[in-house]
């Protein structure tokens, strides 16, 4: 049931970014000759209209097919003015720009939902979970309460931030050990005690850690302030998930990171299996905002491409010649092949190895 749910909530983002093209295209008078999900062969299709509805053998996405989309295809006269390319830059752009925008919407409602409706988390200073191999497990049991890091009282990001003081000799390197214990004192069963452990450097998060979470609560949030924050969170994973693809062609690290339609739906499917819907709900979330984010990269055959070229013809004042487009395409299908095969590669190595982790 679990696998179920993570792939129709894919098939839900996929068929709600090319919904955002077939409806633009629709409401800007394009001819759409199909409206498909995932891509050919079609297993299953039937016709309304003039639109040819259908569902493909391979699972890497979707598309909606408009008339004219390629300036070299044929197109009968009289559906020619109808056609992509007769028709003026702004509706271009609008059809276009209206799956990211599609993505980028359902991202935003989720998230104000979840901040309206499920609350906002903030941390304890409870132990919730200890990660098997670190230094917390050494020390620390679930149900610990922390008190204080090195005689220092706070909430939970104070007590990072000591834990996170304490660094490595020299240039530190993933893994290593910090050259001082952190004290941290906790009450267990009623009574305080003070415990040590060697910190270790994450270079995932750049700093020293110990390798536990503290537990959450909710608070609920506002509606109208709900607004705020839910843009304030847009914009982080906006800017991570640009910063994570650039660390991708110098951080062999960052490359180990990444992770295919597999290893996504795996993600997803746990969260649903573990019962973490709330955890479900914000990956499908962080995806639907990421597929936008990459889906306006300016480089065919992405949608940030179809917008670039279109707006370069605006500026140019005349239509950009197919044979300049398709050339410069090859970064775009580059890319895309890329990180189709970093993931790829990520996620069969995980399915062999240790699997997929929540945590």
């Amino acid at each position: 049931m679990s696998w179920f749910l993570a792939i129709a909530g894919f098939c839900v983002l996929i068929v709600l970014h090319e919904a955002g093209h077939f409806a633009a295209a629709k409401a800007v008078g394009m001819r759409v000759e199909r409206f498909a999900l995932f891509f050919p062969p079609l297993l299953f299709k039937v016709r309304r209209g003039e639109t040819e509805y259908g569902i493909g053998a391979i699972p890497l996405g979707g598309y909606v097919r408009i008339t004219g989309m390629n300036p070299n295809e044929e197109v009968p006269p009289e559906v020619a003015h109808r056609s992509y390319y007769r028709q003026p830059v702004w509706k271009r752009v609008v059809v276009i720009a209206a799956g990211p925008l599609v993505n980028v919407l359902l991202a935003f409602v989720i998230i104000w939902g979840l901040f309206v409706f499920k609350g906002q988390s903030e941390p304890t200073t409870e132990v919730a979970v200890i990660n098997k191999g670190e230094p917390a497990a050494q020390v620390l049991r679930l149900g610990d309460r922390i008190v204080a890091v090195d005689g220092k009282q706070g909430d939970a990001a104070t007590l990072r931030e000591a834990i996170g003081s304490h660094t490595c000799k020299g240039t530190p390197k993933d893994g290593c050990k910090a050259t001082t214990p952190a004290k941290i004192t906790i009450l267990r069963d009623g009574r305080a005690q003070v415990v040590e452990a060697y910190p270790r450097y994450n270079a995932a998060v750049e700093r020293t850690l110990l390798g536990f979470q503290f537990d959450t609560h909710y608070v609920t949030v506002p509606p109208g302030e709900a607004v705020g924050d839910s843009v304030t969170g847009m914009w982080r994973i906006t800017t991570g998930t640009v910063s994570a693809i650039a660390r991708i062609f110098y951080d062999s690290e960052a490359r180990k990171e990444v992770s295919g339609v597999v290893g996504s739906t795996k993600v997803v499917q746990q969260s649903f299996q573990e019962d973490q819907i709330v955890q479900a709900i914000t990956l499908l979330a962080i995806i639907s905002l990421s597929l936008a984010i990459v889906n306006l990269f300016p480089f065919l055959p992405l949608d940030g491409g179809h917008i670039f070229w279109a707006v370069a013809e605006k500026v140019r004042g005349r239509a950009i010649p197919f044979r300049v487009m398709e050339q410069a395409s090859v970064v775009g299908f580059v890319l895309v092949i890329m990180l189709f095969a970093i993931g790829l590669t990520n996620d069969i190595d995980r399915l062999r190895g240790e699997g997929f982790q929540l945590r």
